[in-house]
């Protein structure tokens, strides 16, 4: 998400330092949305740049991951083409998180990133990812965690995200796994699906409860606290193995009670052909 320079020694694992640069493209007061979908939808869009309030973010020094809104079988979709690069695609939202709170989508993943390997820093790419982060309070936190999450706020003058919560597609973890990410413990994955798919370029559908994969991932550290979801991210990267990565987004439905989207201030969305 930017952002980056808050979170250099986290870096990446970091959406969440990342997540400074969300705030900065936002204004202040959130816009009521649609109740049946919190998300703009990519098929909104009227070229290949993503339509606001999605916003495009990479780090310092780094390729950006390409996100374009093409036609794929007659349906406007979102293509994430990595190529030794890094890049986020965010969406700001104020959803509570409920039992009725739901995260639900289409995906594929036409080529893996060679090398990647969820364990390592040096390994930590992916072809296709889908982040929720959180607003947890960051006096709940342990005292080492509110500090180092207090130094990337101080750095990036921005607020920075306590949690994250990712979803990714893996070319050999195995299917339901949760992992810590390499980087930072503020980031929790949840493997999905992993290797291909029975039938290549077959999409796959995905349907999340939210608060209950919270639960598993921070219900430890939450002790009953229930926070709000603050962002959707779509992630991909191939900058620390330096391979490639191909993968498609259908629209996808955040729903639940009171939810309400970000406005945005002009800016330049992802990158367009």
């Amino acid at each position: 998400m930017h952002i980056a320079t808050a979170f250099v020694s986290a870096r990446r694992g970091a959406l969440l330092l990342v997540g400074a640069g969300l705030v900065v493209a936002f204004a202040a007061s959130p816009a009521r949305a649609d109740e049946a979908n919190a998300l703009t939808p990519f098929s909104a869009a009227t070229g290949a740049v993503p339509p606001a309030p999605w916003h495009f973010s990479t780090l310092p020094n780094k390729t950006p991951t390409r996100f374009d809104v093409v036609s794929e079988a007659g349906r406007r979709v979102l293509k994430v083409d990595a190529d030794d690069s890094y890049g986020l695609l965010s969406h700001r939202v104020q959803v509570p998180l409920t039992e009725s709170t739901v995260l639900s989508w289409r995906w594929r993943v036409d080529q893996f990133v060679d090398g990647a390997d969820l364990h390592t820093r040096a390994g930590d790419d992916g072809a296709a990812k889908l982040c929720v982060f959180f607003d947890f309070p960051a006096d709940r936190l342990p005292l080492l965690e509110r500090t180092r999450l207090g130094v990337a706020r101080s750095v990036s003058g921005e607020e920075v995200p306590s949690e994250a919560l990712c979803y990714v597609w893996d070319a050999k973890e195995a299917k339901g796994q949760m992992l810590v990410n390499a980087f930072t413990n503020r980031m929790h994955m949840v493997v999905l699906e992993s290797g291909a798919a029975a039938q290549p370029g077959a999409w796959v559908s995905e349907r999340r409860n939210l608060l209950a994969d919270y639960r598993r991932a921070f219900g430890g550290e939450a002790k009953g606290a229930t926070p709000g979801v603050a962002a959707v991210v779509v992630s991909a990267d191939a900058d620390n193995t330096h391979g490639h990565g191909l993968a498609y987004f259908s629209d996808l439905s955040l729903t639940g009670s009171a939810a309400t989207r970000a406005e945005t201030r002009p800016a330049s969305g992802g990158t367009a052909e």
